[in-house]
């Protein structure tokens, strides 16, 4: 079998933008490999008019090679969209947008496999390389499993991304509704569209959860509310919006990630969630909007059936039959200041509640090479290796080791930097260390000295 440098599992857009930096590279023997039939993100969100909420500067390349040919602008200027794109004035792609520019990336590059599911890595102590299986599940292949292919590897990389998590009470009751006909729905926002018209449908709708999905599915729910009962709940104090002061940004920079890993793992675990807001809170537009949605429908008399609950956590939920005789979700919620509960009645509920990171069992042969925590997290090295001989990464599975860096799109090409020198043991591109005015520690606690100018650093 040939055997590559890099193979890469999952083509998300960190694997995709590893793959367009490896592209040119001739020491980097590379194969990525993903079950879809094609380039997808977040197609259960995409709708019209939103943006993504990063600059189009943080697109798949440009933050390690502003010269690449796959940056977002040579996309805008090969489809014919630049001098567009520069009238309208904005730093931020619709969301649309940038799936079509991860697409025409995707076609320039022969070292995508699609359809390709893979079940497991092992390691070939005789050779000290990984074999990667994968079921083809798409082409040539007939039924699904009926082959198989292995790939042979010096390193593997890890871009299965995150997948939607729903707390307890909304997972059992998306379980139980499953199994009743004429249960209205109960999904994630990453299945918000397919679902968006029994949802209107249903004649009450609540949204649960806080950030900007929950934010961007109550907006498009609110577009024509009236037909129906539209009804928001989150456990935050507030509708807190995205924190996006100038200085606050400086903590998307290799020294705040240095400082970050640093942090005992309890540590790590507490400011994780203390700083959640700062990547995963509200647009300040969007908040804007749906306000002033709000109160333009008020103005003009029209009756808005919706309220908005925050502090407020769903305990406890169950379907059962409605006085019309059909069927009704009954969530428990309980009001965190004044420890109250009560029963909130709706027939469809989209939850907002986020994703999470795990281990994947196609990692299951090669368990006892991985570095884990004591809560079977990746214990992600602060060069992203998650084996003990630093050729397993990962890319955006570190969120509780590299805190907010790790699902920042602007962030993925500097990891990428890094993980390239790891394959190649040179810097294909340079790897900045300092970027910041600010530093996160004490000058004596191993973290950058303050400067009067961001002095980048870069090592050669």
């Amino acid at each position: 079998m040939r055997t590559y440098d890099v193979v890469g599992i999952g083509i998300g857009p960190f694997n995709l933008g590893l793959a367009a930096l490896a592209d040119p590279l001739a020491d980097v023997d590379a194969v990525f490999l993903d079950q879809a039939d094609g380039f997808r993100w977040h197609p259960g969100m995409m709708l019209e008019g939103a943006t993504i909420q990063v600059p189009f500067l943080a697109d798949l390349v440009t933050m390690a090679d502003p010269t690449s040919p796959f940056s977002f602008l040579a996309f805008l200027k090969a489809t014919g969209r630049l001098y567009p794109f520069y009238v309208r004035e904005s730093f931020y792609p619709l969301r649309a947008e940038y799936d079509q520019y991860c697409r025409w990336v995707a076609g320039q590059l022969d070292t995508l496999r699609w359809g390709r599911r893979v079940v497991a890595v092992e390691h070939d102590a005789a050779r000290d390389l990984y074999v990667v299986t994968a079921e083809v599940t798409a082409g040539d292949a007939g039924t699904p499993g009926a082959r198989r292919e292995q790939y042979l590897a010096r390193h593997v990389v890890l871009g299965v991304g995150t997948t939607p998590r729903l707390p307890a009470p909304l997972a059992e009751l998306a379980r139980s509704a499953a199994g009743l006909p004429g249960a209205g729905p109960v999904v994630h926002t990453a299945d918000y569209l397919p679902h968006r018209d029994a949802l209107r449908a249903s004649g009450a709708v609540t949204v649960v959860g806080s950030g900007q999905s929950a934010a961007e599915v109550y907006r498009d729910l609110l577009e024509d509310a009236g037909p129906y009962r539209l009804d928001w709940v989150t456990r935050s104090p507030r509708f807190f919006p995205m924190e996006y002061t100038k200085l606050t940004l400086e903590m998307t920079s290799p020294e705040y990630t240095d400082h970050f890993h640093g942090l005992a793992p309890e540590l790590r675990d507490l400011v994780g969630r203390e700083q959640r807001n700062l990547y995963k809170g509200i647009s300040g537009d969007l908040i804007d909007d749906i306000y002033d949605t709000l109160y333009r429908r008020t103005a003009l008399g029209r009756e808005v059936p919706t309220t908005l609950l925050s502090d407020t956590e769903v305990v406890a939920a169950r379907t059962e039959p409605a006085d019309d005789g059909g069927l009704e979700h009954v969530l428990t919620l309980r009001h965190a200041q004044l420890g109250r509960t009560v029963e909130h009645r709706t027939r469809a509920v989209v939850a907002a509640t986020g994703y999470g990171a795990g281990v994947p069992g196609f990692l299951d042969p090669v368990r006892d090479r991985l570095l884990l925590d004591d809560r079977g997290r990746f214990d992600v090295t602060r060069d992203y290796a998650v084996s003990a001989d630093g050729r397993l990464h990962t890319l955006n599975g570190e969120e509780h080791t590299h805190g907010v860096t790790a699902p920042d799109l602007g962030f993925g090409p500097w990891r990428n930097s890094v993980v390239l020198a790891k394959i190649t043991g040179r810097e294909p591109y340079a790897v900045e260390r300092r970027i910041a005015f600010q530093q996160f520690g004490l000058p004596d606690g191993g973290t950058a000295v303050a400067s009067s100018a961001p002095a980048t650093e870069v090592a050669r």
